[in-house]
Order: C-alpha cells, then structure tokens, then sequence
C-alpha cells in the first residue's frame, strides 16, 4: 500500500515538475556554465528516477521491505523540494 500511495504523489508532482523543468532552461540566459548545466540536469533526473527507484522497489518488496521502502524514498528528494518552492 505504502508503495502505491508513493507512487501517486510521483505523479501528481510530474505536471509542476514540467513546468518547473521548462523554465529551468531559463538559467542558461546568462551563458553556459557548471552550474547551470547541473541545475537543470538535477530536475532533469527527476522522473528518471521515479521510474528506476519504483521499478527496483516493485522487484524486491517481497523479500526486502524496508529496502524497498528506502528505494522508494528517494524521488521524494524532489518532491520536498518542489513542494517547498511552491510554499514560498
């Protein structure tokens, strides 16, 4: 249960996370440097990673749960992180 319920807050956060990645370009503005490079590709990795972490938690929740559990956890990093920018 604890990995659907995940899973559908993953998704809800992909359509401000779009948005969000669109105007990321915005960075580049100033010129093309390191930190503008990895700005956008940390939001980039965002669905890639709810894709791999739910993949890899889907596969070993019956033999290992809290790893499971732990797996899934990780994508929540962007979620808190947008979700604080959108309480601002």
């Amino acid at each position: 249960m604890y990995l659907i319920l995940t899973q559908i807050v993953y998704v809800i956060f992909l359509l401000p996370w779009l948005v969000f990645w669109g105007l990321s370009f915005m960075s580049f503005d100033n010129g093309i440097g390191v930190a503008n490079t990895s700005f956008v590709l940390a939001i980039t990795a965002y669905p890639i990673a709810v894709v791999a972490c739910s993949l890899i938690a889907w596969f070993i929740h019956k033999r290992k749960k809290k790893t499971a559990v732990i797996v899934n956890l990780i994508p929540m990093l962007w979620v808190l992180g947008l979700g604080s920018l959108l309480l601002l």
